[in-house]
Parts: C-alpha cells; sequence; structure tokens
C-alpha cells in the first residue's frame, strides 16, 4: 500500500494532517490513515479513543468552514482512518489558507486557484461572469443561429434565452467568448515537416469568436488531411484522419477548457498524427476513468456548450470521447486520450483500415510503428513471442499488403507499406 493522491499516511496526530483536509475537502475528497507510516506499515496509536477525539477537536477548531468527513477505527483497535469527502462550500481554510493535492504532496494553491474555488463555491461559472467587454456584435452567431435552426430575428432577448446577458449584469464571459472579436485567446495551430525542426505553416486564432476559430481550425485540417482523387468521371474525397473525429477533438476542447488562463488551445499536427492540448485538466467531480468511458459529463461552460449543441457541433453532452472511439472502431491505430493536472490531449491517429489482422499480428505492427527497427534481428527482441513466430507473423502481414519486403537474406527489412 502507498500514497496516492487520495490517500496520506500518518504515522501520528500531528497539525500537518490539517492541510491534508483543506485539500480533499476542496477537491475530490480522500482518506488519512492515523497510525500508519510512510511505507504502509501499521504501526498503531497508543490511545485509540483519545486519537479520535483529538483529530476531531483539531478539524473543529481549524477547518473552515466545516468540512464532511468521518472517522472509523481499523486493524483490532490499532489505526484510524479519516474519510473526507468533498465540501460544496469551498474554500475549505486552514489558517487562511487553501491547499490542494499536487500528487502525493499537499500544497498551497495559488490566487488563480484560489477564485475558482471560490467561484465554486457560490456555484458560479467563469463564463458566467459578467464580460470586462460589454461593447460586442455577434454577427457570425446570428449568421450561424439562422443556417442552423432558422432564427431570423436576433436581439437582446435571443442572447437571454442562451444565458448569454442579463439586465443586471450585461453580457457574460460565455457573450465574449462568441462575439465577433473580444479579449480571449483562441486556437495555436502548428503544421511540422519531417521532424519538430521544421514548421510547414503556423496559425493562431485569437480575439475572435470561437465559432470562428473552430471553423478556421477545420479549414487548416481539411488542408493536409483531406484530398481528392479521380475515379473514371468521378472525384472522391479521402480522408487521412476521420474529419469528425478532428471536429469532436476541436469541440470538446473548447468546450471544456478553462478560459481564465491566457494559453492557446495547441493542435498539432505531424504527417502520422494530429495533437489537440487544451488547457485545464478535468473538472471537479469527474474521474479520468469516467471521462474516457464516457459516463459522465461536468461541464466546465455549459452556456458555450449548450450554444455548440443548438448549432449542431456536438451532439448529446459527454459523448465527444465515445464518438472519437467509434469512428476508430476499424482503424489499426486507435485515438489516445492523456489527461494531467493541467491539460488534456486527445492524439488522432492516421486512420489506417484494420485488415483483419490479429491480436499479435497488432502488437508487431506497433512495433514497426513506433520505433526505426526494420530487420528480424532488431524487431524479435522488442516482441512477445519467439524469433521464429515473430518472422512467421511479418510474413503473414506482408500477404495481407500490411507491409512490405525490403532486401535478401541479412538484409532483409520489413516496411510499414
Amino acid at each position: 500500500m502507498r500514497e496516492t493522491r487520495t490517500l496520506e499516511f500518518k504515522e501520528t496526530i500531528t497539525n500537518t494532517f490539517l492541510k491534508t483536509v483543506s485539500a480533499f475537502s476542496n477537491y475530490d475528497g480522500g482518506i488519512i490513515l492515523f497510525g500508519v507510516d510512510d511505507n504502509g506499515d501499521i504501526k498503531g496509536l497508543s490511545d485509540i479513543e483519545q486519537s479520535c477525539l483529538d483529530i476531531e477537536n483539531k478539524i473543529n477548531d481549524s477547518i473552515s468552514p466545516q468540512p464532511v468527513y468521518t472517522l472509523e477505527i481499523q486493524n483490532n483497535e490499532q489505526t484510524i482512518k479519516l474519510t473526507v469527502k468533498s465540501g460544496l462550500q469551498k474554500p475549505y481554510l486552514y489558517k487562511s489558507k487553501a491547499y490542494k493535492r499536487n500528487d502525493t504532496a499537499t500544497i498551497e494553491v495559488d490566487t488563480l486557484e484560489f477564485s475558482r474555488l471560490v467561484l465554486e463555491g457560490k456555484n458560479i461559472r467563469f463564463e458566467e461572469l459578467p464580460c470586462k467587454e460589454q461593447e460586442l456584435s455577434f454577427e457570425v452567431l446570428h449568421r450561424k443561429l439562422k443556417e442552423s435552426i432558422q432564427i431570423e430575428s436576433f436581439n437582446q432577448d435571443t442572447l437571454k434565452t442562451l444565458h448569454l446577458y442579463d439586465n443586471a449584469n450585461g453580457y457574460s464571459n460565455a457573450a465574449g467568448l462568441l462575439a465577433d472579436k473580444n479579449h480571449f485567446p483562441g486556437i495555436d495551430i502548428v503544421k511540422f515537416g519531417e521532424n519538430i525542426s521544421i514548421i510547414q505553416k503556423r496559425s493562431t486564432f485569437e480575439n475572435i469568436s470561437v465559432l470562428t476559430a473552430y471553423e478556421k481550425a477545420i479549414d487548416v485540417f481539411r488542408d493536409y488531411y483531406q484530398y481528392e482523387v479521380i475515379q473514371g468521371a468521378d472525384r472522391k474525397k479521402v480522408e487521412k484522419i476521420p474529419e469528425a473525429a478532428f471536429r469532436e477533438a476541436i469541440a470538446n476542447a473548447l468546450i471544456h477548457r478553462v478560459w481564465d488562463v491566457e494559453s492557446q488551445i495547441r493542435v498539432l499536427m505531424f504527417d502520422d498524427r494530429i495533437e489537440v492540448v487544451s488547457p485545464g485538466g478535468l473538472p471537479s467531480g469527474i474521474t479520468e476513468q469516467e471521462y474516457l468511458a464516457g459516463r459522465i459529463s461536468v461541464l466546465r461552460n455549459r452556456n458555450i456548450a449548450n450554444v455548440f449543441y443548438r448549432l449542431g457541433f456536438v451532439e448529446i453532452f459527454g459523448t465527444g470521447i465515445t464518438r472519437i472511439k467509434q469512428l476508430y472502431e476499424e482503424g489499426l491505430k486507435q485515438p489516445e486520450f492523456e489527461v494531467s493536472e493541467n491539460t488534456i490531449t486527445i492524439v488522432l491517429p492516421i486512420f489506417e483500415n484494420n485488415l483483419n489482422l490479429t491480436e499479435d499480428e497488432r502488437m508487431i505492427y506497433k512495433i514497426l510503428s513506433k520505433t526505426m527497427l526494420k530487420s528480424i534481428s532488431e524487431i524479435a527482441p522488442h516482441a512477445p513471442f519467439g524469433k521464429s513466430k515473430t518472422t512467421q507473423l511479418l510474413k503473414d502481414m506482408v500477404q495481407k499488403g500490411v507491409i512490405v519486403v525490403e532486401g535478401r537474406g541479412r538484409g532483409t527489412k520489413y516496411i510499414i507499406k
């Protein structure tokens, strides 16, 4: 047993645990085990009943507002389990400071994070705050609403219906994001050549409507990942990466990112993949497993999401990741999703048909696609099979047209077609 982001060990009862109580209450909750050393070994507490009383008194006297917690005596009355729940009245302070977990450490939150906790405690989102710019125009939004849902008249009542304006506070930050011009960051796109030292194109779309940024990003995508082939008298569009998957990734980034930081959504385009990096980790109330499984959706920017939904840019809320996975079901390479404290990254590989490869063949394909190894002597050490089976799998994949052979004898090389 080891300490984690939501589990901490305390061999004795000192005031240091109160910082972790603040952190657990402010974020996703957690457990503190008393009478357990840093290695997870049980050391025990001398007076278990008095220890429970000490823990309870320290929390009640030092944490404000009152957190939600339970105490449980365990291991034949040797240890105490303190379970702290994520609270609703954030921020929870210890000595007038708020804390959070950073891996297995507890640290004080910075000014920006403190402001977010205050808003969350009031059930207010950044997009709902009054926009610092109140002279806004909405020609793009008007045009899109007219095209998508045939709204002819566009006025202040329309904006009120979309929760972008109210008489008391004027335009919200969500309205600012959708306005034709604004002060917000946007999307930064870089198309690389053979390596990251070669930049073929760079486009930055900022201080404009997120609807415009969304469309411009798709235009750049089409320049590099779509082409036409002529078949007789017909032209056929070919997608190297499914456009629908890229649309979902960009919409997901715009809807779920944090907008209170001056950071662009980064789109890194390579010959074999696209990486979409969105500022801000997961919103409070959803785990990485729930996010990746698409079982639950916690909207960080619900009013922006509502507009995207009405315009048909997204389908049902929370299905973006599931939709991307479905688009690659028949693909040899699958999309990847990376979640960190401050970013969410979606990696969309070039779509290649499965061609009915077996699980063993898929394993060999991954080795070939991720390394510069080409000969059987180079490939075999990385495969979980013997050299003879690896050789046979390569021959089978040649027959299926997935890889090609170059050279003969000891100089034989296997290369992805």
